[in-house]
Formats: C-alpha cells, sequence, structure tokens
C-alpha cells in the first residue's frame, strides 16, 4: 500500500502535483494512443437501486457548465424513499481520458463559485456491501443564504474510491503508466440541511451511497 501522508501538507501537495502532471505528459506522448474501456451509459444506471430509494427526477446538465465539465459521460437525478422527508441529489460524471484537460472538478471548487459557502469539512467513512474496510469519501457542509446542504463526493476509478484530489491525480499517473489508461469518474450526493440536522442529512446520504455502490462497478470499469 502506498503511504500518501505526506500529502496533508499543502507545499508537498503542490509539488507533488507539478511532477506528476509533467510525468503524466511524458508519457502519454511517448506511449501513443491510450486503451480506452468500453463503459455502459450512465443513463442506464438503476432508477431503483435498492433499500426502497426511486428516481423521482432527472436533470439535464446545463449546455455551460457541460463545456467546462467536459466529461465524457454524465448522470444528474432525485431520489427519495419512504420515511425520507427530502430528495437526495445524485451526481456522477464519468471520463474516458484526462490526457487533455479532462478531469473531474472538485466541489470545493465549483460549489463556491456556484455562491455556495462552506462551512465545515471533513472526512467520512462508510460502510458499503462487498468492501472489508469502509470507503472514506468527502463530507463537505455549504450554505447559501438561509440555505444549507450537506454533500458527499469522492472519485472512482479501477474499483479504487479516493477522496483526496491528489491522490487521485497521483492514481491517474500511475494507471496510465502501468495500464495506458488515465480514465476516471466523479460520485456526489447532495442533501439539503433546510428541514433537519446535517447528522439526519449524513445518515440519508449515508443510505443513498450503500444502496447505489453496488452497481457502479458496472459502469466505471475496473
Amino acid at each position: 500500500m502506498l503511504d500518501f501522508t505526506f500529502l496533508r501538507r499543502r507545499p508537498a501537495q503542490v509539488v507533488t502535483l507539478l511532477l506528476l502532471l509533467q510525468a503524466f505528459v511524458y508519457y502519454a506522448r511517448a506511449r501513443g494512443t491510450e486503451s480506452v474501456p468500453l463503459i455502459r451509459p450512465l443513463a442506464e444506471f438503476p432508477t431503483a437501486p435498492g433499500d426502497g430509494w426511486r428516481m423521482v427526477r432527472q436533470s439535464a446538465i446545463d449546455e455551460k457548465v457541460q463545456e467546462v465539465l467536459r466529461a465524457d459521460d454524465t448522470l444528474s437525478r432525485g431520489y427519495a424513499t419512504d420515511g425520507v422527508p427530502v430528495v437526495a441529489d445524485l451526481f456522477m460524471a464519468y471520463f474516458k481520458s484526462q490526457r487533455y484537460g479532462q478531469k473531474p472538478h472538485s466541489p470545493q471548487n465549483c460549489l463556491p463559485g456556484s455562491g455556495w459557502e462552506p462551512s465545515r469539512i471533513g472526512l467520512l467513512p462508510v460502510k458499503v456491501a462487498g468492501r472489508a474496510e469502509p470507503i472514506e469519501v468527502n463530507r463537505y457542509l455549504v450554505q447559501r443564504g438561509p440555505y444549507k446542504s450537506l454533500v458527499l463526493y469522492w472519485y472512482q476509478s479501477h474499483s479504487r474510491v479516493v477522496a483526496s484530489e491528489y491522490r487521485a491525480q497521483i492514481w491517474s499517473v500511475i494507471d496510465a503508466i502501468k495500464m495506458n489508461r488515465s480514465d476516471t469518474s466523479i460520485v456526489r450526493i447532495v442533501v439539503p440541511v433546510d428541514k433537519m440536522d446535517d447528522t439526519k442529512a449524513e445518515e440519508i446520504a449515508i443510505r443513498l451511497i450503500q444502496a447505489i455502490f453496488p452497481h457502479l462497478e458496472k459502469y466505471f470499469p475496473g
């Protein structure tokens, strides 16, 4: 297991990321055509993934957002289940390659640009089926005026779940070198906190993660 504890220091993050990007460009040019896996369209993702969850709305990605995001496939839906007073939003984006500038945009960067201000940032372990150890996701509490939302998100590729954007970049370089692939994805769940406290919102978000997670590897290649 690779040790990334040094990446907790911001200067180390910046220097490491610059070196990795240089390495990525070098190996991309040296190896020529990248191996791009075939995937199932995210539009086929289950509308009823389990635990009573069901899709109650589906949204198209705004054209201007897509121009910035540059994802190869996206999904934006609202899910609800009995006993839960709110709709939880699920967003997923898949990128076939990161060689040409396409890469997931961290919600910690794009949400403030939309007027949402962070009030609490941390990590959250989540137990999911099929994994001996909990996955670790980002926990992000944001507010815009009187409205609050809880955001949980992570990066996923090759059966690997990563919370840190910097670790995700490191793995993309390693994968490019070992497998000649740089495909990746981001999964984000948003639960409004207006009608409850953030602890209850967290429980709802975790339930949705546990319902959708067994399906993800069918859509994000290992």
